[in-house]
C-alpha cells in the first residue's frame, strides 16, 4: 500500500503541476486576447478622433469660404447678416470679418493649437480694435442663444470678463490687463 500511495502521490503532484501549467497558459492566452481587444478599442477611438478632426477642419474651411463670399458680395451677406440694420452696411461687413477672426481663434483653441491662456492673450490684443469691440457688443444676442454649458458659451463668458477688465483698467498697458483663465 505504501508503494501505491507513493505512486498516487507522484501522479497527484504531476497532475497538479500540469494543472498549474495549463492554467498559466490559459491565463496568458486570456491576457493576450484582452490586450488585443484593448488595442482594437484604442485603434477605433483614434480613428474616430481622426474623423472628427477632419470634419472640424472641413467645417472651418466651409465657414471661411461662406464668410468670404458674404464679405465680397453684399447681396449674399444679407442672408446671414443678423446685425441691427441701423448699423451701416460697411460696418456690418467688418463685423463679418471680425466674426471670421473670432471663429478662427476659437477653432484653433478647440483644435488644441492654443490653450485658454494663449487664446486669452490673442483676444486681448484683438479687443484693442474699436471695430472688434463693437462687433462683440453687436453679436451679444447671438451668443445669448448658446447653451450655458457649451464650450463656446464658456469662452464667450471669458471674453465678456476680459472686455469688462479692459474697460475698467486704469492703465494704458493693455497687455497686462485681465487674468488669464486657469485650465
Amino acid at each position: 500500500m505504501v508503494t501505491r500511495k507513493s505512486v498516487t502521490g507522484r501522479f497527484g503532484s504531476a497532475a497538479a503541476g500540469m494543472l498549474v501549467a495549463t492554467a498559466g497558459v490559459s491565463l496568458a492566452a486570456r491576457q493576450r486576447r484582452l490586450d488585443k481587444i484593448r488595442l482594437e478599442e484604442r485603434r477605433t477611438e483614434l480613428e474616430q478622433l481622426a474623423i472628427r478632426h477632419k470634419s472640424l477642419q472641413h467645417q472651418q474651411r466651409m465657414h471661411w469660404e461662406l464668410l468670404t463670399r458674404a464679405m465680397d458680395d453684399p447681396s449674399l451677406a444679407e442672408v446671414i447678416d443678423t446685425y441691427d440694420k441701423s448699423i451701416p452696411a460697411e460696418r456690418r461687413r467688418q463685423f463679418l470679418y471680425a466674426n471670421a477672426w473670432y471663429t478662427y481663434l476659437y477653432h484653433t483653441h478647440r483644435a488644441g493649437l492654443l490653450d485658454r491662456d494663449e487664446l486669452f492673450r490673442h483676444l486681448r490684443e484683438f479687443f484693442q480694435s474699436p471695430v472688434f469691440r463693437e462687433y462683440w457688443e453687436a453679436s451679444a444676442p447671438m451668443r445669448a442663444s448658446l447653451s450655458e454649458t457649451s464650450e463656446e458659451a464658456q469662452v464667450g463668458q471669458m471674453v465678456d470678463g476680459l472686455v469688462r477688465d479692459l474697460d475698467e483698467a486704469d492703465t494704458d498697458e493693455w497687455w497686462v490687463v485681465g487674468n488669464p483663465p486657469v485650465d
